[in-house]
């Protein structure tokens, strides 16, 4: 029998059992449909909660000054902590395992007027590494430069809310506000960002300050000190140089104001790093799980497969008595057998992938929502159920085809159906 022929065969089969084969395949098909929705789904969260988070910032280390609670040296236990203005200069010294260490000053409900309307705003002032890791993006214009910083400048970036209630539609880059009692000249306007978190307020309503004119202009009141600052931003190298950014940062800090570095009251650390850490953890083992159930429906499906082909060499068992009697060899029942199988497996998955694609594709139409980005299929989890698929059909093949190439000849002409 050619291959043409064996294909022919096959099909006309598969035709004659319609019922049968539509309720094999739709095991498999489900079972495909399973693992790349769900793993999809998975990977929806992984990188919907990412972005997200570059929306806050990327991988900080937001330090916040506390209250001694263990004795260092002569100190005494309970002290309150202060940093100040030029900390993050030692810092960024004894800490080589962290990229950027950069202070942030700012005062809140400050009153801004521009020539069209007022408002009661937080105004904040950094270096300009700033931008970069707290995402702030800019829309016109510029954030304030080293230069600007140097010569402690009297220039601004508007958040985009801040720009609409002071200008509205109007331009604002070139502009002059009056930031409390000085004028500042708006050089930028930030792009609009969606934001879940934050320590002080959204970006969105902030005016942004070079630090230098920040302190100058609006320093903390007493009892602060005239330089302190309100917390330091730390980013690590890399996420594996993560850890020992954080001991050098307590132990360079616990050097400068003289507190032990395994004071835990001292120091206040919002880890952005761990929590995405955890949140990664959380989101792998979700897609790991789904993926867990979708392969077992898939082999659910392939037991399926199995008994449906069992019971079609029982049936047919006549049929391959008659075949074997005119010179069929055990090769050629067993190919016939496991073509078939393939064939159903084969149809089954292409279908299912197909039909979960196309849903991914639908779904991803629809307006995003937090922290879920859609269903994002990927070539890996296309691959690794293509595998599987292949797995599949040829565990699901090999026993009925075997069962089929050891019928007898003569005990399969003398077998009725039904008998």
């Amino acid at each position: 029998m050619t291959f043409r022929d064996l294909l022919r065969d096959t099909f006309h089969t598969l035709a004659a059992h319609k019922l049968r084969t539509a309720l094999t395949m739709f095991g498999i098909i489900w079972g495909i449909i399973s693992i790349t929705l769900m793993v999809a789904a998975g990977e929806g969260f992984r990188v919907g909660f990412e972005r997200q988070k570059a929306q806050f910032g990327r991988d900080i280390l937001i330090v916040n000054a506390g209250r001694t609670s263990l004795q260092a040296g002569g100190a005494r236990a309970g002290r309150s902590l202060q940093w100040t203005a030029t900390d993050h200069l030692q810092v960024e010294q004894d800490a080589p395992s962290c990229r950027y260490v950069i202070p942030e000053l700012g005062q809140g409900s400050v009153a801004i007027r521009s020539a069209y309307n007022n408002a009661a705003l937080l105004v904040t002032g950094s270096l300009p590494p700033f931008a970069e890791i707290r995402s702030i993006d800019v829309a016109e214009g510029r954030y304030p430069s080293w230069e600007d910083e140097a010569r402690a400048r009297r220039v601004a970036l508007l958040g985009s809310d801040a720009k609409k209630q002071l200008f509205g539609t109007r331009a604002a880059v070139g502009e002059t506000i009056r930031i409390g009692d000085f004028p500042y000249t708006v050089v930028g306007v930030m792009r609009e960002k969606e934001q879940d978190s934050s320590y002080d307020g959204r970006d969105i309503s902030k005016i942004f300050l070079p630090f230098s004119a920040v302190l100058r202009d609006f320093p903390n009141h007493p009892p602060a000190r005239r330089d302190s600052v309100d917390r330091l931003l730390v980013t690590p190298l890399s996420l594996e140089t993560h850890e020992a950014c954080k001991v050098e940062l307590r132990r360079s800090l616990a050097r400068i104001h003289e507190f032990d570095p395994r004071d835990e009251e001292a120091i206040g650390i919002w880890d952005t790093v761990e929590q995405a850490k955890a949140f990664r953890r959380m989101t792998d083992g979700m897609r790991y799980f789904l993926g867990a159930v979708g392969v077992a429906t898939l082999f659910i499906g392939a037991i399926g497969v199995m008994n449906v082909m069992l019971v079609a060499v029982r049936e047919r068992t006549r049929e391959i008595g008659v075949r074997k009697a005119l010179g069929a060899t055990r090769r050629s029942i067993i190919r016939q057998f496991f073509v078939e199988t393939l064939i159903v497996v084969f149809a089954s998955g292409g279908v299912g992938l197909a039909f979960a694609y196309s849903l991914c594709a639908v779904v991803n139409m629809l307006p995003e929502i937090p922290y879920f980005a859609g269903l994002l299929p990927t070539w890996p989890s296309a691959l690794a159920s293509f595998l599987l698929l292949s797995t599949v059909a040829v565990l699901s093949a090999i026993y009925p085809a075997s069962r089929a190439a050891a019928v007898d000849p003569i005990e399969a002409l003398r077998w009725e159906a039904g008998g």
